[in-house]
């Protein structure tokens, strides 16, 4: 079956703690790791001719915790180990910063569906915590929660659609938009609600909703230039294709 044939014509994940191991504020390739399923789900998709991107909140560039070089080389080895990935969006900007595109707003949604030229009702969000999914239906796409063992239990019990790993939230779609709130694997679904450690702590939507890095790579071009909000074109002096998205920088928090 084709992307033609199925009303999900892309699918958008959220980055850390979803596509690859949650390392805070990570600006070395070295560190990347992708979660189990991860390579599979995005080869699925594509073989499918769904299209695929990352969204994500990444306010360690507000906070100058990490560079844009770190970002470009961290993204680049994403995209070598699961992708490429047609659209990378991000928000740069701090918790307190008040700009549309941070999730659970929907600016990083709405703009990447552009980018793969989608109805964001045609659009399947993926992502591990409550700000994902939220940010999703504020876009008008539709939402699944992949939790992990930072993952609040009311963020499970509020999500439209739970599914305990990647590679089952990815093969419920492939036919069309996920139905029905528990979608089925082999594993049982009590795997999808364990609580956390109680060393690590939830995951909040406050900060992220995970600590890490910010990136920017091309839409089609993986890995390329990082640029601020507001800028006009590439910096390698192309037309902007992939970019951090949202209006002015915001202060670091």
């Amino acid at each position: 079956m084709s992307a033609a044939d199925s009303p999900v014509k892309a699918v958008l994940f959220d980055r850390d703690g979803t596509l690859v191991h949650d390392v805070p504020h990570n600006g070395d390739p070295d560190l990347v790791r992708p979660v189990d399923g991860a390579r599979e789900a995005v080869a699925l998709l594509r073989a499918h001719g769904i299209r695929v991107g990352v969204v994500t909140n990444q306010s360690g560039v507000a906070r100058g915790l990490i560079s844009d070089g770190d970002v470009r080389r961290v993204n680049r080895r994403i995209d070598d180990l699961i992708g490429p990935f047609d659209v990378w969006a991000v928000c740069p900007h701090g918790p307190d910063d008040g700009c549309h595109c941070r999730k659970p707003q929907p600016g990083l949604i709405l703009w990447a569906a552009g980018r793969v030229c989608a109805a964001p009702a045609d659009c399947v969000v993926i992502g591990d915590i409550g700000a994902d999914t939220e940010a999703a239906e504020r876009a008008g796409a539709r939402g699944i929660l992949v939790p992990n063992d930072r993952t609040r239990p009311q963020e499970s019990a509020a999500a439209a659609h739970v599914a305990p790993d990647l590679l089952t939230a990815v093969r419920a779609l492939l036919t069309g938009p996920p139905t029905g709130r528990i979608l089925a694997n082999e594993r049982p679904i009590e795997a999808a609600y364990g609580p956390g450690p109680a060393s690590t702590g939830p995951r909040t939507a406050a900060d992220d909703g995970r600590p890490g890095p910010a990136q920017t790579p091309s839409a089609t071009a993986p890995g390329r230039g990082v640029f601020r909000p507001g800028d006009a074109t590439h910096r390698d002096g192309g037309a902007a294709r992939g970019s951090v998205v949202g209006g002015r920088r915001g202060r670091s928090s």
